[in-house]
């Protein structure tokens, strides 16, 4: 008489776990603190308190202030639409992407339009969005004078908005310091010129971003104040402002300009809100075989740049990584934070880094 074997099961431990917590809560029909469930359980406390925050991420459980435990109705996906900056600005893709892997992760289902970096079509966008009585909204677009009419769309459909990088009125903000992070690129193109010029500056350019407003702008006003603080030889007016858009055509164009009037100057710092425009900035001056005469931080830390700045002849020597890919983590856990009535800073900023070329700790010759 031959022998069966047993069936195998296949079976995954920590959602039997899961489920045994659920079932538990369910037959209690009440709530239970940790400690209770980890008695009445064979699971690790561990074990116990990570599934309990799962579950209450995932809106199947929700937590009192005591720290009780209870089961939650018919648990439903939140909604979250977000407006992307341009489909067509790496940045904003880096950041579409990162919030597309998180809001999976998450349980979160996420619409997504295009602003197309243009302030009309981030309107109707907004109008899409109410449209499909959206739970919550993130806006990334970057018209400050479309800014408060998007967000009075968004505030008299009593939907929650996060705005990214850009203010926006009823609003929470998300994004970097901007006068920070344009500081900490005027302290690298100062000490740049320090290092491999022997301090010789003739003139720093700022590449703007005029329609974005004063949060934005504010990088350019925190490069240029480290460098005068670096360098306080320079005076004001060879510190000068160009709307560049934050776009590479655009700053090419306006660096080719600049460098045409004046043919013979040397030593010209130049720190664009993005690196994009950096990157038009990088095409002017090969263009004009300026190198050596001219240093260049962006923002951004986009491929292609990190590629510019790792090559020993390239005028970008810098930029400042604002950490693309943790806007989405950190996003949706603000989003799900303000749905579920915690409160939350009004201003969120994400980290950020400089990253430099192989310049430094090399020592330099003179711009002249």
């Amino acid at each position: 008489m031959t022998r069966s074997s047993p069936k195998r099961l296949y079976l995954i431990p920590v959602l039997s776990k899961a489920l045994d917590i659920l079932e538990l809560l369910e037959k209690e029909k009440g709530p239970l603190a940790l400690e209770a469930i980890y008695q009445r359980t064979s699971i690790s406390k561990t074990t116990v308190y990570r599934i309990l925050k799962t579950f209450v991420h995932r809106g199947y459980l929700a937590q009192s202030q005591d720290g009780l435990y209870r089961l939650v109705a018919r648990p439903k996906k939140a909604r979250f639409g977000f407006g992307s900056q341009s489909a067509e600005m790496p940045f904003s893709e880096a950041v579409t992407d990162s919030l597309r892997a998180a809001s999976s992760a998450a349980g979160v289902d996420l619409i997504v339009l295009d602003n197309r970096y243009d302030g009309p079509t981030a309107l109707r966008n907004a109008d899409e969005f109410v449209r499909n009585q959206l739970d919550l909204v993130i806006e990334f677009q970057i018209d400050q004078h479309v800014a408060p009419v998007l967000a009075d769309k968004i505030d008299a459909a009593g939907i929650p908005l996060i705005a990214v990088d850009i203010p926006h009125p009823h609003a929470t903000f998300f994004g970097v310091n901007n006068y920070r992070v344009g500081f900490e690129a005027g302290e690298c193109l100062a000490q740049y010129a320090k290092q491999m010029w022997g301090g010789k500056v003739r003139w720093a350019l700022g590449l703007d971003i005029d329609e974005a407003g004063l949060l934005v702008r504010s990088r350019v006003t925190g490069a240029f104040e480290a460098i005068r603080s670096r360098l306080p030889g320079i005076p004001a007016e060879f510190l000068v402002r160009m709307d560049a858009r934050g776009l590479r055509d655009k700053g090419c164009q306006l660096v080719i300009d600049f460098l045409r009037r004046h043919p013979k100057d040397r030593g010209i710092l130049i720190a664009a809100a993005t690196d994009t425009s950096a990157l038009g900035a990088v095409q002017a001056v090969r263009e004009l075989k300026r190198e050596k005469h001219v240093a260049i931080v962006g923002q951004d830390c986009i491929p292609e740049a990190l590629g510019e700045i790792s090559s020993a002849d390239s005028p970008l020597i810098g930029s400042v990584s604002h950490e693309a890919q943790s806007y989405g983590p950190r996003l949706i856990h603000l989003g799900l934070s303000l749905l579920s009535g915690h409160r939350v800073a009004p201003y969120n900023y994400v980290e950020h880094k400089l990253v430099t070329g192989s310049w430094l700790g090399k020592s330099g010759k003179t711009a002249g």
